[in-house]
């Protein structure tokens, strides 16, 4: 069953179109927005990746939504779940995570679009905990995980297993969020897996 568009006050959260191909790849060559991760993208990096993304979108009730700004902004970025293809002591989980254009940033976009997504995660796919990540140094990220109700845990913190032990984004930080409404739900409910 595919994911169903969410709705916030500003924000449109849908499945990806091809006019957001350009934006995306703007932003993934922009060294201020890929600051916390290994490599800029390529237009065809960028392009493969949004495939995938929309892919998962398709065949799931989950992932990253294009988030467009209504009336204003066609396309900002990205927010949403996706399930980490790597082995950690925390996996298998579901992910939290975010990718805005530069120009966008400190308008609160993420946290109202990621407020919506954890409301979704938890209430309508009953998803007992969300764990984001990301390196030690990303203190932006860092504190929209602390605003949105996430907790970190020192003894969480690992080193990324897709980055070579020596890397400098290697090191990452691990914060999570439990589901209020209810403990006794399944961790990994079947269509996540």
């Amino acid at each position: 069953m595919p994911a169903p568009s969410l709705l916030t006050k500003r924000l449109l959260l849908r499945h990806w179109k091809e006019s957001d191909l350009p934006l995306f790849a703007k932003m993934n060559s922009d060294t201020r927005v890929m600051e916390y991760f290994p490599l800029i993208l390529s237009k065809k990096e960028s392009d493969s990746l949004a495939e995938k993304i929309q892919k998962e979108l398709k065949e799931k009730e989950y992932g990253f939504w294009a988030v467009e700004v209504i009336g204003l902004a066609p396309f900002i970025g990205f927010v949403g779940l996706h399930y980490p293809d790597f082995k950690a002591p925390f996996t298998p989980c579901v992910e939290i995570g975010w990718r805005l254009a530069y120009e966008q940033w400190g308008k609160g976009y993420a946290f109202e679009a990621a407020s919506k997504v954890i409301d979704y995660a938890f209430n309508t796919l009953n998803l007992q905990e969300l764990v984001s990540f990301t390196t030690v140094k990303n203190k932006r990220s860092r504190k929209l995980m602390e605003k949105l109700g996430m907790t970190h845990n020192p003894s969480d913190d690992f080193a990324h297993p897709k980055l070579q032990k020596n890397h400098p984004l290697c090191p990452h930080v691990l914060y999570r969020k439990r589901n209020p409404h209810n403990e006794n739900i399944s961790h990994l409910p079947q269509i996540i897996r």
